[in-house]
């Protein structure tokens, strides 16, 4: 499987990731909203250079030109409510893709320490023989991923698998790395941190995506 660390790269990357991390300019939602989807866009163009391609004969006012274009069908998923504005930039360049969404969260037990992953919903097109590219701002544990996946499964087999995230935990690619089929997934992240709290947050991490997009949930 292959994982590639986008932060390995100096690229404006780097600014965006740094500024949704700042404790100081996070507090902006709008901005730390614009930024998820900046980096969605980033991320979906890198993608875009592993897809299938043809040569298609465009018609000018002038003439004819030739122009390399991709043929791949592509579904974009998205893990609900942090994902929304992730997917957004992502959907930006893919604009003329099919989309999935999937309800998955943490349902705390009663001693509000451990947890278990949760999937109440799912709508998605047909996935035989596609791309998709499974979008999630924060891949700490990689459970959620795993149980999106599977879910999104009863709508058919892609031909390949591209996850997408903004930060992700050395613990979180490894899981997937074994979850995952090996041949036909690639990982995309922004960034990679090295581990997780005792809440599995990853460390140092950036807080809560969807609190600080959308506000703090009750």
């Amino acid at each position: 499987m292959k994982v590639i660390n986008l932060s390995e790269q100096n690229s404006i990357l780097n600014r965006f990731v740094s500024e949704i991390r700042d404790v100081n300019i996070q507090q902006d939602s709008m901005r730390f909203r614009r930024n998820l989807e900046r980096i969605g866009e980033i991320i979906a163009y890198e993608i875009s250079k592993n897809l299938s391609y043809e040569t298609q004969e465009v018609q000018t006012p002038l003439g004819s030109a030739p122009a390399n274009l991709y043929q791949d069908k592509i579904v974009l998923g998205t893990i609900l409510r942090a994902g929304l504005g992730f997917h957004h930039g992502f959907l930006n360049y893919f604009d003329n893709a099919e989309n999935s969404f999937v309800s998955a969260y943490r349902k705390y037990r009663e001693n509000h320490e451990s947890f278990h992953v949760s999937i109440e919903y799912i709508a998605s097109p047909r996935l035989d023989d596609k791309v998709l590219i499974l979008t999630d701002p924060m891949l700490a544990t990689g459970g959620s991923m795993e149980l999106s996946y599977h879910a999104l499964l009863t709508k058919g087999s892609p031909k390949h698998v591209h996850i997408a995230t903004v930060i992700a935990s050395q613990e979180a690619i490894d899981y997937c790395k074994a979850k995952f089929p090996d041949a036909t997934t690639t990982i995309w992240a922004a960034d990679i941190d090295p581990f997780l709290n005792e809440q599995a947050y990853i460390v140092p991490g950036l807080g809560d995506a969807g609190d600080l997009a959308y506000g703090q949930k009750d």
